[in-house]
């Protein structure tokens, strides 16, 4: 069974163009997802639908077979669902074990050490840390929280070439050894060709790619 599935998925602004239009797909755990498409194509809407930050026009999201709004979207938000952002979104005056120990379900350290980041790194007010670093340290805090699925809004972003690659390895990593389902709003050609499946929208529309 799929862990997330929308189930002919519409979504409009208020008397707008349909930005998504009767969208099916079943994502499952274990598997990287990159979801591709120019901007303003759907693909953060697409995330807050997933994530239960939004509700469908039409249709239904479902969580292992079952609609998301049956035990509530904010249960849906708290114990299904990680988010990864570009601005990493870590509290600036805290080190990354204590960003990462705010809602870990496993021991923050371990995990951290996991991801690259050293003893003393750890440690270390995140603002003294590398873009790469601070996006690791995000990642550990998705990773540790026990939530099942992970979404990430284009999470290598502001980073460089060489640290965009590692953390799409590390986000691989998230699906292939931890079992997560990864979904990953991308314009970056690495995140799509590390990725398993690939998703592009356009005009509202998916076309899917298994690679």
């Amino acid at each position: 069974m799929p862990t997330l599935e929308l189930q002919n998925v519409s979504y409009s602004y208020e008397k707008g163009k349909p930005v998504l239009s009767n969208i099916s797909i079943a994502l499952e755990a274990g598997k990287l997802y990159a979801v591709l498409g120019p901007s303003g194509s759907g693909k953060t809407t697409l995330l807050s639908l997933l994530g239960g930050l939004d509700t469908p026009t039409q249709g239904e999201v479902l969580f292992d077979g079952e609609n998301i709004t049956a035990k509530g979207l904010e249960y849906h938000r708290r114990n299904r669902i990680s988010l990864i952002f570009q601005s990493y979104n870590l509290i600036d005056y805290m080190t990354p074990i204590e960003n990462v120990q705010l809602t870990a379900k496993q021991d923050a350290a371990s995990v951290l050490e996991r991801l690259g980041l050293k003893k003393d790194e750890i440690s270390r007010n995140v603002l003294r840390l590398s873009g790469g670093q601070q996006q690791r340290a995000a990642i550990a805090r998705a990773l540790a929280s026990d939530a099942p699925v992970i979404l990430a809004d284009e999470p290598t972003g502001n980073l460089d070439e060489a640290a965009a690659r590692e953390i799409t390895a590390v986000l691989r990593e998230s699906a292939h050894t931890f079992g997560k389902c990864v979904v990953v709003v991308t314009h970056s050609g690495e995140v799509a060709k590390q990725a398993d499946v690939v998703l592009e929208i356009r005009s509202g529309h998916f076309s899917q790619k298994v690679q």
